[in-house]
């Protein structure tokens, strides 16, 4: 079908879609006009995320920010959200709210359900597409009501929110304080057995003890080279009794009794050339003589006996000082074994407090949630009761049934041709008999000459005329 046929039809039967166009509007307005009145109150309230969390000081992540407000929407929509704001409005104590909940669900259920489900069908929450924020309305014909029920939705959203939060908390609480008790007795049952150890031993067993047991080892192990030092040194000299060592050289009494002897021996020599050998005087200066060589021996084995002595000593000093590094080194092998079994009774201490400590720091930051009434919502604009009803818009519902009307008109139109086909044009004929035939002319409706022209001729043979043209 071509425009001009279709417009062709409009134009014929325009009285049925002018019929439905005003039919239409008409019912529209008075249904309109028939409706009771409905206002709408809403409220927003701003969502927070990106600030940190007041205790725990954590900034919600990246990722979880993408699923955060449809959250917060889906728990503004909740039945703990509603049961609530029936709560707060105390609704379910109202005596003709009671005897409507009987009638609709015979005494069946929950009240506070019904109304639950009757407020969450008249609710409308819609979070901002660019902004933290989300708006809430709710229909109803008082609108008082609907101002009151809206901002009670948002009080029982951020009531909610803060009991999502606290709740956990609080169960978290109660875990850490059983844990805090139990390790706490972990703790003290692994400082009894530790201190139960040092009191059957009767030590204390630190490091710096043990450093400083070390460095007594490593000083009588200094005084053992010394010694033993001294000792070889006194067996050389006692086995080299050489008249050129320090200990002769230097003593006082063998070098007057050397001088004496060899001033003596001067004079004897003298004596014996002068007097001869048989002089009473060179014989007693032999016997003077013989005497001082006597007390100059008697020296000399003096002070060499002091280095037999020395050697003696320095032995007995070596002796005394192995047995002192032999018991040094036994007591700080003890001490190392007594450490080793302590480090394993301090080592469960030391796991045990540390234990300890980080669940009494979490059942305090438990503790201090579960006792926090902040949240991270606040209202950003209250519900004022709205002035005119949001519905019905009789002047918009007419418009908008002027435009289905005017669809609907149209097609009844166009049913009404199609079941009451008429031949309106030279189209009409050619679509009606299936072949083209030559129009010689076209007649108005007053008979006048219209227009002339020639229509495409198929082959003779192959025209079948409709079962209408026959």
């Amino acid at each position: 079908m071509s425009l001009h046929q279709f417009l062709l039809i409009l134009r014929s039967r325009y009285r049925v879609a002018l019929g439905v166009l005003l039919a239409t509007m008409t019912l529209t307005l008075l249904v309109s006009l028939l409706l009771p009145n409905r206002y709408t109150a809403a409220t927003s309230v701003v969502v927070d995320v990106r600030s940190p969390d007041p205790i725990a000081g954590l900034v919600l992540p990246a990722t979880a920010m993408v699923s955060y407000m449809p959250t917060q929407v889906d728990i503004v929509n909740s039945d703990r959200v509603a049961q609530k704001v029936v709560s707060l409005l105390k609704l379910d104590q109202s005596p003709a709210i009671k005897d409507q909940w009987i009638e609709a669900t015979g005494g069946e259920g929950r009240m506070d359900v019904w109304l639950a489900e009757l407020l969450q069908s008249k609710l409308t929450v819609k979070p901002s597409r660019e902004s933290d924020v989300i708006n809430i309305s709710f229909v109803s014909a008082d609108p008082a009501f609907s101002a009151a029920v809206a901002n009670a939705f948002a009080q029982a959203y951020i009531d909610t929110n803060v009991e999502l939060r606290v709740e956990p908390a609080r169960q978290y609480s109660k875990w850490f304080e059983a844990q805090t008790k139990t390790l706490r007795e972990s703790l003290e049952r692994a400082q009894a057995r530790l201190s139960e150890y040092q009191q059957k031993e009767g030590i204390v067993v630190t490091d710096e003890r043990l450093d400083s047991e070390t460095a007594r080892l490593t000083e009588l192990t200094t005084q053992l080279a010394l010694a033993q030092g001294q000792t070889a040194d006194s067996q050389s000299k006692l086995s080299a009794r050489g008249a050129n060592l320090p200990e002769f050289t230097q003593n006082m009494v063998l070098q007057n009794l050397r001088i004496d002897v060899a001033r003596l021996e001067a004079k004897q020599k003298e004596a014996a050339g002068n007097l001869g050998a048989n002089h009473p005087q060179y014989q007693r200066m032999t016997a003077e003589l013989d005497t001082l060589r006597q007390k100059l021996d008697a020296e000399t084995r003096h002070v060499a006996g002091g280095f037999a002595t020395a050697r003696q000593a320095g032995r007995e000093k070596e002796s005394v000082l192995r047995s002192m590094i032999a018991a040094q080194k036994e007591r700080l092998l003890e001490l190392r074994h007594l450490r080793d079994k302590s480090s394993v009774l301090v080592g469960d201490v030391t796991t045990a407090q540390k234990a300890l400590d980080a669940v009494a720091q979490r059942f305090t930051q438990s503790t201090l949630e579960s006792q926090t009434t902040q949240t991270n919502i606040s209202v950003l604009t209250s519900a004022a009761v709205p002035l005119r009803p949001s519905s019905p818009k009789p002047l918009l519902y007419t418009l908008i049934a002027g435009v289905v009307g005017l669809l609907l008109g149209i097609a009844a139109a166009f049913g009404m041709e199609m079941s009451d086909r008429r031949v309106r044009s030279s189209d009409d004929l050619e679509y009606g008999l299936g072949f083209a035939l030559p129009v010689l002319v076209e007649l108005d409706r007053h008979g006048g000459m219209a227009s002339r022209g020639w229509l495409k001729l198929g082959r003779p043979e192959t025209l079948r005329l409709p079962e209408f043209a026959s």
